[in-house]
């Protein structure tokens, strides 16, 4: 019997699990050579590395330095998303490293699949294209089936919200940059009964700036009802962005409930919600 098909002594029971090598799609359609049950990952998304932490910690073998969630989470760190350490990637000889096609470049997907690691990657938009994406990496391609948070989360995104007025999300200032159309953050205010003062998107075919250089004078007006200032990617802070503001209402949040697909989905629901 080939040496893969069965595994030696482990916590999966007395043989172990049975591996098959199969070829994978993943979201952006690329096949992924993948050996199922995955038993080591490394990941270059934060949410992502939340999310399999939240499902079995163990299998996590690297992270980047961005990787804040879980925090006690101990392992070796593989630099950034955008410049991501290849060489140490590859030490540590993973099943399958996770990315996702926004945060991390193609160029370094396609110089470690070149180097023979595989590397599943992900998009995510909207809410359901996150539920729907990390269901068919953790049940199909990592073999490990649906986790019960991710079932809680898709039955609590499934409820309705109650309308809460117009909003507006800054992800910096000095330049002020906000969150425009077609984004993950975009729907999951819609899914929370927000109107996104920014998220107008006239022409589903032609180009978008996804997150726009505004004016502050453009944020700060009354028709917009709350500004929210996350602490991430720029760090707002009770001093630093509430100050600004003269005509719009203000409200401190986590980054994370507004941008992180995963277990921090329950919270953002019930936190934003």
């Amino acid at each position: 019997m080939p040496l893969r098909m069965i595994l030696a002594k482990s916590k999966y029971g007395r043989q172990g699990p049975v591996r098959k090598n199969l070829n994978m799609r993943d979201d952006l359609g690329t096949e992924v050579p993948i050996d199922r049950p995955v038993r080591r990952l490394v990941s270059l998304v934060p949410s992502l590395t939340e999310a399999v932490a939240a499902t079995r910690r163990d299998a996590l073998v690297g992270a980047t330095d961005w990787c804040t969630h879980p925090a006690d989470l101990d392992l070796p760190r593989v630099r950034g998303t955008k410049n991501p350490d290849r060489a140490a990637i590859e030490a540590l000889t993973p099943d399958l490293v996770v990315a996702n096609q926004e945060e991390n470049r193609e160029l370094d997907v396609r110089r470690l699949r070149d180097a023979g690691v595989p590397v599943w990657v992900t998009r995510i938009e909207t809410v359901d294209e996150a539920i729907t994406s990390m269901r068919r990496l953790f049940d199909e391609a990592l073999g490990w089936g649906v986790p019960d948070w991710l079932t809680e989360a898709e039955a609590a995104w499934s409820a309705p919200a109650e309308p809460r007025g117009s909003t507006a999300v800054p992800i910096w200032r000095d330049p002020w940059m906000v969150v425009g159309p077609r984004t993950y953050t975009d729907d999951l205010l819609q899914r929370l009964g927000y109107s996104n003062h920014f998220g107008a998107d006239p022409d589903p075919g032609a180009e978008v700036d996804r997150y726009p250089r505004v004016e502050l004078t453009q944020v700060d007006v009354p028709e917009i009802d709350v500004v929210l200032l996350p602490d991430e990617p720029y760090v707002f802070t009770a001093e630093d962005g509430p100050e600004a503001f003269t005509n719009a209402a203000t409200r401190l949040v986590s980054g994370r409930l507004l941008t992180w697909y995963g277990p921090a989905m329950l919270e953002a629901r019930r936190v934003l919600g």
